[in-house]
């Protein structure tokens, strides 16, 4: 696509990328490991361990926590989600920009799928709750498939659900894993600098463009190619 060819559809995490999800996360997070009898982690902790979908994420809080080994992962996951259930889209924000990228992607005729390993019911919550969810066509969650980012399976199931080539689309995030994701499926990627990129930061990710905000995302396919919708 960066040659020249047509972009067609856009793939977009979600958490980092549309939304400022931390706040809830961290939160549930908080709630599970006080269930635990465990003390809080710091915010920035919990926030590096966001995008590796919900097992990571409840792993890697208990082993920060130090909590013995006989609370197994298979323990504290339900928790943490039936804490996060109440915590979801309650203090999170959409990140500027967002909501405006999207309408104006969807009025240039662009096909847009969010891909996340956020599980479906807590994505699909989120995205009603925010009204993302009005400019997007397709949700490929954490829990679709047998497997999520960094597999490139999650973005070639999107790719079909939109019936689009690959080739004619782009993956939006913020992390190393949207990165890789992208790489594995043969997609460029555009990540947003304001995200969870983790240590080194999004300008120490190797993607094909950066942005500051969704309403550049036009301008910068426009670059990548010929932007003839097919309607």
């Amino acid at each position: 696509m960066v040659g020249g060819s047509r972009c067609d559809a856009v793939l977009i995490d979600l958490d980092g990328t549309m939304v400022d999800t931390a706040p809830d996360i961290v939160a549930a997070v908080s709630r599970m490991l006080e269930h635990f009898g465990a003390p809080m982690l710091p915010f920035d902790t919990v926030a590096g361990f966001i995008g590796n979908g919900v097992p990571n994420l409840v792993r890697r809080s208990l082993e920060a926590a130090g909590i013995d080994k006989r609370f197994a992962i298979e323990q504290a996951q339900p928790v943490f989600e039936q804490h996060y259930a109440d915590t979801n889209g309650q203090v999170g924000r959409v990140f500027p920009g967002v909501t405006a990228g999207l309408r104006d992607l969807r009025e240039r005729g662009y096909r847009c799928a969010c891909v996340t390993n956020k599980p479906e019911a807590l994505a699909a919550s989120l995205l009603t709750r925010t009204g993302l969810g009005d400019y997007l066509d397709v949700l490929v969650a954490g829990d679709t498939l047998a497997s999520m980012k960094p597999s490139p399976e999650p973005i070639w199931h999107a790719c079909h659900l939109l019936d689009v080539d690959p080739g004619h689309c782009a993956l939006v995030g913020d992390s190393p894993v949207d990165v890789a994701a992208a790489r594995a499926a043969g997609l460029p990627v555009i990540i947003v600098r304001y995200g969870y990129a983790g240590q080194g930061g999004a300008d120490g990710l190797r993607c094909d463009a950066l942005i500051d905000s969704f309403e550049a995302l036009p301008a910068t396919l426009a670059r990548w190619g010929h932007l003839t919708r097919a309607n």
